[in-house]
């Protein structure tokens, strides 16, 4: 089984080019899993849990309805606290691995990865001073940096509500950063079937 992972910065293709990529493979009649970090994060079942079961979401439904907005800013506990999160949802994650091998699954596609967690983690902390975690993180068989100029990402019709500042930053820290992880650096600047052309021949 292998992993392939596609990291870059939000509004940069990644969906689209793991969509396609697991279209591709199971036109092949191969096995695939769709993993999203943040979706497996154990902070988002506990949001999930919280509107689940809080009263307030029950009564007036609030909670449930209220438009999430993407988070710019972090005080010291609350990063302390995404990097212990972190730690658990690696650890998970390892674990998940295993049961998807024994069942047969020929691939994992992996849609904002560990890495991307990380880069997060930095930029609310305005340091990428390598964290404890990123020793225990599960190294993909391929893993690719969809490499896109944030000016392009803010052209495109869905765009990140952060602003070009925002991806400027984080662009910064994928740049420094990618090369370390051993990240294949892909041209998101591309139209989307171009940039799936070139993923295709880095996976053959």
């Amino acid at each position: 089984m292998k992993l392939i992972t596609i990291s870059g910065l939000d509004g940069s293709g990644k969906s689209t080019q793991i969509d396609m990529l697991k279209n591709y493979f199971e036109s092949q009649n191969k096995k695939v899993f769709y993993f999203h970090a943040i979706e497996f994060g154990i902070a988002k079942k506990i949001v999930e849990f919280r509107n689940k079961y809080c009263l307030i979401c029950k009564m007036t439904g609030k909670c449930k309805t209220k438009k999430k907005k993407s988070v710019t800013r972090a005080n010291f506990f609350q990063i302390i606290l995404r990097r212990i999160f972190l730690m658990i949802d690696i650890l998970r994650f390892k674990k998940l691995s295993k049961k998807l091998e024994l069942s047969g699954h020929d691939f994992i596609l992996s849609d904002r990865y560990f890495y991307d967690s990380i880069i997060n983690i930095y930029y609310l902390r305005n340091s990428s001073k390598k964290i404890r975690c990123e020793n225990f993180i599960k190294i993909p068989d391929i893993a690719i940096y969809l490499e896109t100029d944030p000016e392009i990402i803010m052209s495109r019709d869905r765009k990140p509500d952060q602003g070009i500042e925002y991806l400027k930053t984080k662009k910064r820290l994928y740049d420094d950063k990618y090369s370390s992880w051993n990240m294949k650096l892909i041209n998101g600047n591309q139209e989307k079937e171009i940039v799936f052309e070139d993923i295709k021949e880095l996976i053959s």
